[in-house]
């Protein structure tokens, strides 16, 4: 069976993003792309809501073309462009993507479908909300939690609508340039 894996940066107390979904605090540098880097290359299928697709779609597909791209961008632009994308979406019901299938209906079944054809690993970027709707179903396998040396206060919660317990253990930790401290736990 193929794992789900989630990556999210947070704020030290559990935020992905201020209350209107802005990530300006989020500490990026070149170590840290080097690690996601090397990580996204065991995934072969990108799952994301309907928000993160809209502004993947917008950046990665030509991001390497770009007269200055960076390593970063021109690694992450050619993984993107090549992987299998599923976006979780009511409201896109019906529509048709050049480089995804929508999932409508269904979403837990469809996502545990998912998860049962063969391939690689099966990795989501952001979409706290998806996120949630996917721990409630118990259906991700590990998470890789990127940490922020910041306590936002308020904003949108990566786990406020849990209702039960979900036991994890932790696989490592990794302290990155800039005070970022990934959190890596598996389901038990």
């Amino acid at each position: 069976m193929r794992k789900l894996i989630l990556f999210m940066h947070t704020s030290i107390d559990g935020f992905t993003a201020r209350p209107k979904g802005e990530m300006d605090w989020v500490t990026v540098n070149e170590e840290m792309f080097e690690y996601a880097y090397e990580r996204t290359q065991k995934a072969d299928t990108a799952l994301y809501g309907r928000g993160t697709y809209g502004i993947m779609q917008a950046y990665w597909p030509t991001a390497a073309d770009k007269p200055n791209a960076s390593k970063h961008d021109v690694q992450h632009a050619t993984w993107y462009n090549k992987v299998e994308k599923y976006v979780v979406s009511a409201t896109m019901r019906g529509q048709t993507l050049p480089n995804a299938t929508i999932i409508s209906d269904d979403v837990a079944d469809r996502v545990n479908q998912l998860k049962q054809q063969p391939g690689g690993e099966i990795i989501m970027f952001g979409s706290p909300n998806l996120a949630q709707y996917l721990m409630q179903h118990n259906l991700i396998d590990e998470y890789w939690l990127f940490v922020n040396p910041i306590i936002l206060g308020k904003g949108i919660s990566l786990f406020n609508h849990i209702q039960e317990q979900i036991k994890l253990k932790l696989v490592e930790q990794i302290a990155l340039p800039g005070g970022v401290v990934c959190l890596h736990y598996a389901k038990e």
